[in-house]
């Protein structure tokens, strides 16, 4: 499942991100985000980002990243969560990369 998300994450858009994530984990156990065009990260949302790939982590899914710009999201790097979260320069290469991973659903 890929979402793609634009503008601002901030502590207005943060409760809309974890909605909308908490609803795709329901089906879907590998979700890409593309935050491509996303203008600002914020804290906040960085919390929401960072519980749900710990969630998909423990439950053997997986949540990743997809082009991330450090001027928009430097917050991931001044963390070093770029180093620890799975990101992708584009939709396509991480879309590639989620197929090649074993679904836990298959059992």
């Amino acid at each position: 499942m890929v979402i793609t998300i634009s503008g601002d994450l901030d502590i207005v858009t943060s409760p809309q991100l974890d909605e909308c994530l908490t609803q795709a984990e329901t089906d879907h156990s590998r979700i890409l985000l593309d935050v491509g065009d996303v203008s600002f990260l914020d804290t906040s949302a960085l919390a929401v980002i960072v519980g749900h790939w710990k969630q998909a982590e423990a439950t053997g899914g997986m949540l990743a990243l997809a082009g991330a710009r450090y001027r928009y999201t430097k917050t991931l790097w001044i963390t070093g969560l770029a180093d620890k979260l799975t990101l992708f320069d584009t939709v396509d290469e991480g879309l590639a990369a989620l197929a090649n991973v074993a679904d836990p659903a298959d059992g």
